[in-house]
């Protein structure tokens, strides 16, 4: 039954937790507040391997006491990590804010988007995926536009804005209500994780899949959030300017809106070969170039095709859940993809130490390495049929 309410709120949610007011300069923020490229990816792997750690008792937990109060209380950790970013001096205060965002993102995990699924009309949740995933992009854009025309060099501020907007976000959540689960199952146990996940392992072409998508998500990830802004110096474009850029790169990102639509008429095979394709062409035209428009364009495609290909994933790990305890199945699947991101993060810090060009070719080949993976998969299930609009056919965290 659909859930308008849910709906509605956990909208307004994708929008304030959008407005992160120094993402443009993400990366420039942390440097200027003492730490290093490398440092800055070692705390990311830091925080990834927590999540892996907390995976098991958060999603537990999630489907113990409901996908509500799981929200709520990750929504005001949320709110308190923005607090201590704000404030952060050195490798141990960003180290800090990471190792409380773990906690959030092991808790989020699956949880939002089974809450949002279950609050859905049934064949209505691609398209609901892709405008969930838009209102984030929109508190982006607001962000990017007050960064550029207010904030500009005022890093600090920025980081205060964002907690103004997480605090908001977190009062928010207390409006969620908590909706019937699709099965029989009421909370999830440790029994149960243990079976899922020999489950995921026995099944090495959905496995594989997983992989294929986090390499993806991660080269996304690195890219379009640490690395882009060494690109843009590397260009000879300066920090004010970055704020403008940024919004036109946010702005790519709404074109989430019209995955369901375009895999519906493509197939997912298809859309999903042009989506990795565009991914490693955008990488390898990073690696060799330093001139500012042809940087602006490949971390474009780059945003593009990863926002297109977030619903259609989001969809197709939802629909491969059997077990009504939905948010401990993503939770597995979250897990296993955080596995991959704390190796990725750490070769992408230690490769960008000594060339931007090799980590942009690395993240060229995990992509290309992540279609064979993914697109193996998709090619043995339509052999065997994907239901419903698949047959057709998480972490903007600065």
């Amino acid at each position: 039954m659909k859930n308008n309410r849910n709906i509605g709120i956990l909208y307004a949610l994708s929008l304030f937790q959008g407005m992160v007011f120094y993402g443009p300069i993400a990366t420039l923020y942390r440097q200027a507040a003492g730490i290093s490229i490398l440092q800055i990816t070692i705390i990311e792997s830091i925080s990834l391997a927590l999540c892996v750690g907390l995976e098991l008792p958060m999603g537990i937990l999630a489907d113990k006491i409901g996908y509500r109060k799981t929200m709520i209380g990750c929504c005001f950790l949320y709110f308190i990590s923005k607090i201590i970013f704000w404030k952060a001096a050195g490798f141990s205060g960003f180290l800090a804010e990471r190792v409380l965002l773990a906690i959030v993102c092991a808790g989020l995990s699956g949880c939002d988007v089974s809450l949002l699924y279950l609050s859905c009309s049934e064949g209505k949740s691609q398209r609901v995926f892709g405008i969930y995933t838009n209102f984030g992009t929109l508190g982006l854009l607001f962000a990017s536009v007050v960064y550029s025309t207010a904030v500009k060099d005022s890093f600090r501020f920025a980081g205060f804005l964002t907690v103004v907007s997480y605090g908001i976000s977190a009062l928010l959540a207390l409006g969620l209500r908590d909706v019937p689960r699709r099965g029989e199952a009421r909370a999830g146990s440790t029994a149960e994780f243990r079976d899922l996940l020999l489950k995921l392992l026995t099944d090495r072409r959905f496995f594989a899949a997983l992989i294929g998508i986090a390499f993806f998500s991660e080269t996304h990830q690195m890219i379009t959030v640490f690395l882009n802004q060494l690109q843009y110096v590397k260009s000879g474009i300066s920090p004010s300017a970055m704020g403008y850029i940024y919004f036109l790169i946010t702005l790519a990102g709404l074109v989430g809106v019209f995955s369901a639509g375009i895999t519906d008429k493509a197939g997912v095979r298809r859309i999903a070969a042009l989506l990795y394709a565009g991914a490693v062409g955008s990488c390898i035209l990073l690696a060799f170039t330093d001139n500012a428009v042809l940087s602006i364009l490949g971390i474009l495609i780059l945003r593009v095709s990863f926002s297109l290909f977030v619903p259609l994933q989001t969809e197709i790990q939802n629909r491969e859940v059997t077990t009504a305890n939905r948010a401990t199945a993503l939770s597995i699947n979250a897990l296993l993809m955080e596995s991959v991101g704390v190796f990725t993060s750490l070769v992408f810090g230690a490769v960008s130490d000594v060339s931007l060009s090799g980590a942009m070719l690395f993240g060229a080949g995990l992509c290309a390495s992540g279609y064979l993976m993914f697109g193996g998969w998709l090619k043995k299930r339509n052999e065997q049929g994907i239901p419903g609009r698949s047959r057709a056919g998480g972490r903007n965290e600065s």
